[in-house]
């Protein structure tokens, strides 16, 4: 896997001086492996943990500090915007800002405290309820995921492409155990491959990356685990929705999806036409 492209030398990053949605890629870039220099100095060292209150899962003392970071490094640059974070309020008057920050500091805590790799950064805006610029890193990958929308979807230097397979049966999917039990499936769970990561946000760049066809939870899912994957997965050729199949909007006052499939075009279909939507 080749070293990331920096925001400053990749030729793909719009002007800095633009408000276009694409003048937001390379803060975003910047605030992301800046993250990641911060939640290496935790990693594999004991970093105080907590659980959050309703079994919401850990938070550690690197997500706070890596939050502490993200929300001071881009509402300094971008003090108009609205914030929307994991492990931080967000701002007041989110709902009424003409964009805003989708952040989860460090997807896959569980991940992290457990030594392995795969966790990431992932930070997206959103303007109108879309997703316009989108980035997920993984520091110990060397993995910068990127997109913008309508310009495409990159890992590092390389452009992005969904896999083509249409056979459910013969399929890769990134998915939880409980998704694979019967009553959320017409005609019983499909016999796809079932693999899993912890992080949401790598899920979807892997399907983006065309390396699994498809990824789903089943599970109410909040809007920063999934932001700035949505871009990436549909700027890569995929299908994002809920698992009604209706499409993400984000920055809602609850800020929650109902569920998440995300596949190549074809692959959707398929999953969709399974699903059991009258549960």
């Amino acid at each position: 896997m080749r070293a990331p492209t920096s925001a400053a030398s990749c030729p793909r990053f719009w002007s800095r001086g633009s408000r276009l949605p694409g003048s937001d890629l390379p803060l975003l870039v910047e605030a992301a492996q800046e993250a990641g220099e911060i939640a290496r100095r935790f990693h594999q060292g004991a970093p105080a943990v907590w659980e959050k209150e309703d079994a919401q899962g850990p938070v550690t003392e690197a997500d706070l500090a890596v939050d502490a970071h993200l929300k001071d490094r881009l509402l300094t640059a971008r003090p108009d915007y609205g914030w929307l974070s994991e492990e931080s309020v967000a701002r007041t008057d989110r709902t009424a800002t003409s964009a805003q920050f989708i952040v989860d500091p460090i997807d896959g805590t569980r991940a992290f405290l457990e030594g392995g790799r795969d966790w990431s950064h992932s930070i997206a805006v959103a303007r109108g309820g879309q997703i316009t610029a989108a980035v997920v890193y993984l520091p110990l990958r060397s993995a910068t995921y990127t997109a913008v929308l309508g310009e495409g979807a990159w890992l590092n230097d390389a452009r992005l492409g969904t896999s083509d397979q249409t056979e459910i049966e013969r399929a890769q999917v990134l998915a939880n155990a409980p998704t694979m039990d019967q009553r959320h499936w017409h005609r019983g769970a499909p016999g796809f491959e079932r693999h899993f990561r912890s992080s949401l946000a790598y899920r979807m760049c892997l399907v983006a990356l065309g390396r699994f066809d498809a990824m789903l939870t089943l599970r109410p899912t909040w809007e920063w685990d999934v932001a700035a994957g949505s871009l990436i997965v549909t700027e890569a050729g995929g299908t994002v929705t809920d698992q009604a199949g209706h499409p993400l909007r984000f920055n809602n006052p609850i800020p929650q999806h109902d569920g998440v499939v995300a596949a190549g075009g074809a692959m959707h279909r398929a999953l969709m036409d399974r699903l059991a939507r009258d549960r």
